[in-house]
């Protein structure tokens, strides 16, 4: 079964497609990070008309570097939710629209579950079950994965999640947009004793997340310099960005092994953006390999928002339900979805 797969739920259009057989033949991505970079953020209606002009290009690039038809597609999986509202209905509309005038079936896809499964795609993939650790954007969760759709929530974010908190941090830094990247390239010049910021819900008795006291931290700390954060000097803004990450991945790695011993799995998966931080996937590493647990990362290329992502998640889906793609081409999105609604696929 060959799956084209469109991804627009914010600042990334990703388009690939996915054969069950021949696995990724191809995939294009376009980001939007150079044009949001003067706002210090997504803005949401320029990521939208930006989405309208990438996707065809990108399609017909997709199409051309597999060597492939459009009407060789036998289904057409894409972001449904959640995600930007207006980003969400340009891929929606692309899908759909797609689908009617080639008489294709779609099927839509959620976001996060499109990450939960992007180290699948890797050489050497997971085997279920396992535990996964979701760091992406706003998200950050713990989960039990023992199959397509059968997850179980485990533990997650109470406030900002790891991605926020790195971008508002750096922000604080006078790093700009994307601060995580920023911020961890800046790490790797500080030195981890000048600053030991809070490691917040580090001895907490379950598996939740809390990172806004860690961003004020890094608030006060910028403050006590007695200036804004692009005055700091430039070893001072390293020794920061050290203490802030290494605060960040000690909780995630404690937490990720906690959760572990708890549900007695060896097997833990790191999807989402932030995992492709090298600062964590080196704890992840050293963390796990002294418990005998094995770690699996998608490629980084894969860390980020895909169209890979979501074409692998509906191929994977349409192979335990075959009908689950409609030839129904009436459509909504859904910007919230929590992940815990998804069902199994009913075989």
């Amino acid at each position: 079964m060959l799956v084209l797969g469109v991804e627009s739920s914010c600042d990334e259009t990703g388009l690939a497609l996915y054969d069950t057989e021949r696995g990724l033949l191809a995939h294009a991505l376009h980001s939007q990070i150079a044009m949001h970079q003067e706002y210090g953020g997504v803005v949401p209606e320029l990521a939208s008309r930006d989405h309208i002009r990438r996707a065809i290009p990108l399609l017909r690039q997709t199409l051309e570097d597999a060597h492939v038809q459009a009407q060789e597609i036998d289904a057409i999986a894409y972001t449904q939710g959640p995600g930007l509202a207006g980003a969400l209905l340009v891929g929606a509309s692309v899908a759909c629209g797609l689908g009617l005038a080639l008489d294709k079936p779609v099927l839509g896809i959620h976001h996060l579950e499109g990450h939960l499964l992007s180290p699948l795609l890797a050489s050497k993939p997971p085997r279920f079950p396992f535990i996964a650790l979701l760091v992406s954007g706003g998200h950050t969760q713990l989960m039990r994965v023992d199959g397509v759709g059968r997850y179980e929530l485990l533990g997650e974010t109470l406030d900002d999640a790891a991605g926020e908190a790195f971008d508002k941090s750096a922000k604080l830094l006078g790093l700009g947009y994307p601060g995580g990247p920023a911020i961890s390239r800046l790490a790797e010049f500080g030195d981890p004793a000048a600053y030991q910021l809070p490691r917040p819900m580090l001895h907490s008795k379950n598996l939740d997340f809390s990172f806004s006291g860690l961003k004020t931290a890094v608030l006060t700390v910028v403050k006590q310099h007695g200036s804004n954060g692009a005055n700091i000097c430039e070893q001072d803004k390293a020794n920061i960005a050290r203490g802030f990450v290494d605060a960040i991945v000690d909780v995630l790695v404690a937490k990720c092994m906690t959760a572990l011993k708890q549900t007695n799995l060896k097997r833990l998966v790191i999807a989402g953006g932030v995992g492709a931080n090298a600062q964590l996937r080196a704890a992840l590493d050293a963390a796990a390999a002294k418990r005998r647990y094995e770690v699996f990362y998608p490629e980084l290329q894969f860390c980020t928002d895909n169209g890979a992502m979501i074409a692998f998640a509906g191929a994977m889906r349409l192979r335990e339900q075959p009908d689950a793609a409609r030839k129904e081409y009436g459509f909504g999105v859904r910007p919230r979805w929590p992940l815990d609604e998804l069902r199994p696929p009913q075989g």
